[in-house]
């Protein structure tokens, strides 16, 4: 499977990011390590073996190709995995259930949620950017030489995982790995269902009128997939419906603050039509800071 949309976000139907609730605890403050925090019997972990990256892989597969509708490659629909060549340079964020059953009855831990992750250092190194495939994400870096950026892809967690518990775990070690390599940008892109964009008018004009990033955080599709995002005069886009009918996904991350580029890919393996986004950090809404680092928890506490 070559998935062109590394959020993945084309059938997942959760609030994200979580208001308010408790926070899963951390078993220690020993830096970052493997396992980053539990939550009943769900770990939070960054996968170091080949089986938890072949179990997130089955995951996807799941989510994207049995739930999604997308068609597989041969080799995607043989081994029933979603298998993609980044994924033997990214670090893969997983959360595993140490009490799931298998069809038999037998406690078999299973992957129930994953993200993931690739740093820019480590990008540069190998492909490059999994969004470089559709978006011509150069000038952007080009514009921030001192920054570190961090492409978040593959997002997807299990049907009946679909809560607020596994996505704030999933959003605390994005925000825990954030802070570790001192990450100054998130990229990546969010789908909307569905490839006739004259369906989807009002969804890509509000997002091109209401949400677009700054000039210097701009970028925009390959010239060979650009798809136009205005569609409609800023004047007769219905905002409100506009919003309301947009993935989960996309609201979640524009509550934070994220910002979108000019211009649409429709992948059409997938069936969806996807916009790229973008995340400062120095942009993110505080509140979220707030409620992911513990650090900035205390500090805004003793204020």
């Amino acid at each position: 499977m070559q998935r062109l949309s590394p959020f993945a976000g084309i059938s997942a139907k959760f609030p994200w990011p979580p208001r308010a609730g408790k926070r899963f605890t951390d078993p220690s403050d020993s830096g970052f390590g493997p396992s980053l925090g539990w939550s009943g019997s769900l770990e939070l972990r960054i996968a170091v073996k080949k089986s938890e990256i072949r179990k997130a892989q089955k995951l996807r597969y799941k989510v994207f190709f049995e739930e999604g509708g997308a068609t597989p490659d041969p080799k995607a629909a043989l081994t029933r995995r979603d298998i993609c060549r980044f994924d033997k340079v990214c670090d893969h964020l997983i959360v595993v259930d140490h009490m799931a059953r298998n069809r038999f009855g037998q406690i078999k831990p299973r992957v129930v949620g994953a993200y993931r992750l690739l740093r820019q250092e480590v990008a540069q190194a190998h492909f490059g950017f999994y969004s470089a495939q559709e978006f011509d994400i150069g000038p952007l870096l080009a514009r921030h030489p001192q920054s570190r950026f961090l492409e978040l892809g593959r997002s997807c967690v299990l049907a009946e995982y679909r809560g607020k518990k596994t996505i704030e775990m999933l959003w605390r070690g994005i925000w825990t790995y954030v802070k570790h390599y001192r990450i100054d940008a998130m990229i990546g892109c969010a789908s909307i269902e569905g490839t006739d964009v004259s369906q989807m008018t009002n969804q890509l004009s509000f997002l091109h009128h209401f949400a677009q990033a700054a000039p210097e955080w701009q970028t925009s599709p390959l010239a060979h997939c650009y798809t136009e995002m205005n569609r409609a005069p800023k004047a007769s886009v219905d905002a409100r419906r506009a919003l309301a009918s947009l993935p989960p996904l996309i609201k979640g991350y524009m509550r934070v603050g994220a910002k979108f580029g000019k211009g649409a890919v429709v992948d059409r393996q997938f069936g969806v039509t996807d916009v790229f986004v973008i995340m400062p950090i120095a942009e993110i809404d505080t509140r979220y800071i707030e409620y992911f680092d513990d650090n900035a928890s205390a500090r805004a506490r003793a204020a």
